[in-house]
Order: C-alpha cells, then structure tokens, then sequence
C-alpha cells in the first residue's frame, strides 16, 4: 500500500496557513462578503485561504491537480487536490465558530478518483481531525500529538445520536417523510451540520448522520476520515465514495437501515 504520510504532513501545512488566515478575519466588523450566483456566501477570507492553498500547493506539488470551491479546477493527473476553504461559510459570516477548512488528495483508480489522504482543520473550535488510506483517522493539535479515533459500536437505530444539517432538501428529494420517521425512530437528533457530523460519527459521539446536496469539497475529507475511522460512506443511494451529491455517514453497523430510512419516497 502506498504511503502517504508526506502528502498528509504537507495537508496540516496547508492546514496551519489556512487556519491563520481565516482566523484572522473571524468575527471582524469589516468582513467583506459576496454573494455567489448559487445565492451562497463567500468571503474575502475563503478566497485568501483558498488562494493560499493554491500557491503553496502549486510549488510543493507543481504536477498534481487542484480543485476548489471558489475557483474551480486546475491541472490534470491521477493526483488532485480538493479544498474547502471555509466548510460552513454562513457560520463564519455569523460569528459561529462551527467551521473548517477541509482538504483532501485524491487519486484516480477504478471507479474514479478516491480521497486518500483527509484533513479537516477547525481552528475556532481548537479542533483537527484527519486520516490516510491505511493508516487509521486521527485527531489531535499535530501529527506527533495525536489520538486514534474510532466509531461507535451502537448496534440499533433506537439507540442511536444522529446528525444532519438543515430540513431544505430533503422535502425536495421527495425524502422528507423517511427522513422524519428517522428523527422519531432514533433515541437522539441534533442538527450541528457542516463538517461536524463526519467528525463526530468518525469520533464515535454520533453515529449516524446524512445530507441531500453536497460538492464533492464538501465530502472528499470528511469521506477518508469517516473510513479509516471503521466507519461507512456513501451517497443516500448506497454507493461508495463521493460522487452522488450527496452523503449517508455512519457508524457501519446501521448504514443499510439509515439508507433504507432515506429512501422511502413520499
């Protein structure tokens, strides 16, 4: 199996920079924010951070690809780059520390381009998760202060804690009544949203969680952490990996049921 500790080494630089720009501008009076044309937020600092990434990137990395929320793709390969600068925008905007930038690498492979290596870095909240393909899901301050992290082993939905974002979509989808009898056949529900959830069911403090409308930089971080943490990750069809548009997270022993939830079609 390949090893990616030097890829994963130069995701929590990337991380480190990030973090020092956005926090920079978290809560400043003079934030300047925009509106994108798919009516989302974006800041000057999701553009500085991403921005950043990009150079550094560009010189440590000069022949992999790199994609972005805010600027797109660039370059080619069988190596990519996918970043989040600021996972939870609106959150950012608010004043809510509940936010991260999400990094992750790629490779191309059967079936398509795979995340292997993951790092979610939230820096209001003095939290970093992150893992490689193989070498198990971390979170910690650093790669030498670190805590091997796990998820849970509930095994019955009416025992389980789960995560979503928001209501929007899921009416949308036509999944709105599954996802319902899902809050009411579970013993808990909380909507953190964004990032979060991953983290939490990859910690093992949640067990399952789930979103109808998601990028691939919304997903491709928190895919690697979620499976090297013995967890499952699909889209709400049940397909492995991070092309659907969407995502189903869990512990592994509840995914069929979670799925089976969100696909009762009103």
């Amino acid at each position: 199996m390949p090893d990616y500790h030097d890829d994963l080494r130069l995701a929590h630089v990337l991380a480190d920079a990030a973090d020092a720009t956005t926090m920079e501008r978290f809560k400043a009076l003079d934030l300047k924010v925009e509106t994108k044309p798919d009516m989302t937020p974006v800041t000057e600092a999701d553009k500085a951070a991403e921005e950043l990434i990009r150079g550094q990137l560009k010189r440590a990395r000069p022949r992999d690809a790199i994609l972005g929320e805010e600027y797109g793709l660039e370059g080619s390969g069988p190596r990519r780059w996918v970043i989040d600068p600021i996972d939870g925008t609106k959150n950012y905007v608010r004043g809510v520390p509940v936010w991260a930038t999400l990094i992750s690498l790629m490779e191309a492979g059967e079936g398509g381009y795979r995340p292997v290596v993951g790092v979610v870095s939230a820096p209001a909240i003095g939290r970093r998760w992150w893992a490689a393909k193989g070498a198990g899901a971390y979170t910690g301050r650093s790669l030498t202060s670190a805590t091997r992290i796990h998820v849970s082993k509930v095994p019955e939905i009416a025992d389980s804690s789960f995560a979503y974002s928001s209501l929007t979509g899921w009416e949308e989808q036509g999944r709105l009544d599954g996802f319902l009898d899902l809050t009411r056949a579970c013993w808990r529900t909380r909507g953190y949203g964004d990032f979060w959830p991953y983290m939490m069911v990859a910690e093992g403090s949640v067990d399952i969680c789930a979103e109808p409308e998601l990028s691939l930089w919304d997903m491709a971080a928190n895919a690697i952490v979620v499976e090297e943490a013995g967890g499952s990750f699909t889209s709400l069809d049940g397909v492995p990996g991070v092309d659907g548009g969407n995502a189903a997270a869990s512990n592994g022993l509840l995914h069929d049921e979670l799925l089976g939830y969100l696909n009762q079609r009103s």
